[in-house]
């Protein structure tokens, strides 16, 4: 059984694969250029001390997100 969520519930040090964006342009336009692409692994890394924003390791980087800019982001745990 497929655990599909969206990325803000990713807990840290868990693994996903992105499987869409809901987000406008040019919002998914951005995502998209960060690497949160369909397809593509995500891991939460670190959370900041108050919560938001999170860090997520994606093509090879990490990059910061907002918590409502991950709640666009369609994921399926794996692992």
């Amino acid at each position: 059984m497929e655990d599909i969520s969206t990325l803000d519930r990713l807990a840290v040090g868990r693994r996903a694969a992105v499987t869409s964006l809901s987000a406008p342009e040019p919002q998914r336009r951005r995502l998209l250029e960060l690497g949160f692409v369909p397809g593509g692994q995500v891991a939460a890394v670190q959370e900041s001390p108050w919560g938001d924003p999170v860090a997520y390791a994606v093509c090879g980087a990490v990059i910061a997100l907002r918590r409502d800019d991950a709640r666009q982001i369609a994921i399926r745990q794996v692992g």
